[in-house]
């Protein structure tokens, strides 16, 4: 979901290969009323090893301006979801 004339200007929130937690995620942004967009990209078979044998990463992006609110909402989740994104560090 993407809202306002700044959608181009999104950077990445967070990233993970584990289905669920991108789901748990993105229900807590909704939650808390932050738009983002949620993509998926194919692993190729080669590199899969590098991501533990999974074929799709999620990408969570959002507005820069949204950053810190959403950084938050992330901190307040459960431990397990958690440890399974890898936060960028905008």
């Amino acid at each position: 979901m993407k809202l306002g004339k700044y959608k181009d200007n999104d950077v990445e929130l967070c990233r993970t290969t584990n289905g669920r937690v991108s789901s748990e995620t993105a229900e807590a942004l909704l939650e808390q009323q932050i738009p983002f967009t949620k993509s998926s990209k194919r692993i190729p078979f080669y590199r899969r090893e590098e991501y533990q044998g999974a074929d799709t990463i999620w990408v969570i992006s959002i507005n820069p301006r949204r950053y810190g609110q959403a950084r938050r909402v992330i901190d307040s989740m459960d431990r397990v979801y958690r440890e399974r994104l890898v936060l960028s560090n905008y």
